[in-house]
């Protein structure tokens, strides 16, 4: 059945449910025990958050765009909470960042000489707005990157984008990170619950330092890495004229998977 069809049939089955408890209130219904509905409500709501990602039917994220102006670095701090973030290189040149947020809400930003600061923050948006976050970076200015998250998943394409540093942090949660065509300092990526997926494209530079344990262990192509030391892995065909890439992964609880 399509998501539609779920969403309708459950927004009939919320009215009914209202009814109910309406003619309860006014003691038209004898013998009935409201409370054992309770459950169906919580797997209304359930299902919507499943389906749609929201409580409320129909709320998306709102988009945005920041134009570039006269900056000339940029940092990012997003703070996802539960929510879901990517992002990726903008297409077209002219802004500093577009993509979409959450509902009401833009990210904060503010102008110091030429750095611009930017703020993603969950706390600061509606509770109910659930939709993913996505976000598109200018391609010709360095960005230091701060993104972690509770539960959420966080994939990052940084393909063509260049970058003065990022810290990935999930407490549960996925990460993905192609790596960007120039990183001035090391990456961070950790994990707490979940896997590290590092991709590398063809060509780049890359050393990649995984610190394993128990319950988190590296996966790596051997048809792309070759093992430089214990733990550490670098790139076969790399080209020597690119930067080197450092990138620093760890874990608790998960795998890290390198390609």
């Amino acid at each position: 059945m399509r998501a539609n069809g779920l969403l309708w049939i459950g927004s009939l089955a919320l009215i009914a449910l209202g009814a109910v408890l309406l003619l309860d209130n006014f003691q038209l219904l004898s013998g009935f025990n409201v409370a054992a509905l309770s459950p169906l409500l919580l797997v209304i709501v359930g299902g919507v958050l499943l389906l749609r990602g929201d409580v409320i039917p129909g709320r998306e994220a709102r988009t945005f765009g920041i134009t570039r102006g006269s900056v000339e670095s940029a940092v990012l701090e997003v703070n996802a909470g539960e929510i879901d973030v990517t992002g990726r290189a903008l297409a077209r040149e002219g802004r500093l960042i577009a993509g979409s947020f959450a509902a009401q809400s833009r990210p904060v930003l503010t102008v110091q000489d030429t750095t611009a600061y930017l703020r993603m923050e969950r706390a600061a948006t509606p509770w109910l707005s659930l939709a993913d976050w996505d976000i598109a970076f200018a391609r010709d200015l360095p960005w230091a990157l701060y993104v972690s998250s509770s539960i959420g998943q966080v994939n990052l394409d940084l393909t063509g984008v260049i970058v003065q540093r990022v810290t990935i942090a999930t407490g549960i949660g996925d990460i993905r990170l192609v790596t960007p065509q120039e990183a001035l300092e090391p990456i961070t990526l950790r994990s707490n619950l979940g896997d590290i997926r590092v991709l590398a494209p063809p060509g780049a530079r890359v050393r990649i330092t995984v610190k394993t344990g128990r319950m988190f262990r590296a996966h790596v192509d051997p048809e792309r890495y070759d093992e430089e030391s214990p733990g550490v892995y670098v790139t076969r065909d790399a080209a020597l004229a690119n930067p080197r890439i450092d990138i620093m992964v760890s874990g608790f609880f998960g795998d890290a998977y390198l390609a």
